[in-house]
């Protein structure tokens, strides 16, 4: 008789253990350097801006690290960082759903190195990431997802929304 215990998909049962834990300063390069993968992955960044946005971020990364607005979540195995995801706080102003004007948690670097993917770590990461934004008092969460993490994200209860955007530096806007 099969158990039914479980709870969440099942993965292979022959991968390696993972161990989820929450960001250092001392993690900027790598989580800049998942970033850019991430660019390059879905096709958004030539190799030769790679460096550049690498260099930003990891200085950013050390900023907001430091301040608290920036709250990232690594996956690592066998002392190998290969998987993470992050949060951005911004104020936010009250309003009915969120009377008293608590943060709200942008959710962004999303990355899995590619021996690595299929296994789970992001459902895990972003799990993670909802559970500390409950246990925050952080009432919102949002992100923008690529085709490939699409899947993940719906089925932790994410849903489309009604935001638009524009690119101020085009013509006409």
């Amino acid at each position: 008789m099969a158990d039914d215990r479980s709870v969440g998909p099942t993965y292979n049962a022959s991968m390696p253990d993972y161990r989820i834990r929450q960001a250092t300063v001392s993690d900027a390069p790598v989580i800049a350097r998942h970033r850019v993968g991430m660019f390059q992955d879905m096709g958004e960044l030539a190799v030769d801006e790679a460096a550049a946005v690498e260099s930003a971020s990891r200085t950013r990364l050390v900023d907001q690290l430091v301040s608290g607005e920036y709250v990232g979540w690594l996956a690592e195995t066998g002392g190998e960082v290969v998987a993470g995801a992050g949060v951005l706080l911004h104020q936010y102003y009250p309003t009915r759903a969120n009377p008293r004007g608590r943060p709200t948690a942008y959710i962004l670097n999303v990355y899995t190195e590619p021996g690595h993917r299929r296994q789970g770590l992001a459902h895990q990461l972003i799990a993670e990431i909802l559970a500390w934004c409950r246990a925050h008092d952080i009432p919102r969460a949002s992100l923008h997802a690529s085709q490939f993490g699409r899947s993940v994200y719906e089925r932790l209860g994410f849903a489309q929304t009604n935001e638009m955007r524009v690119d101020t530096r085009a013509r006409g806007a």
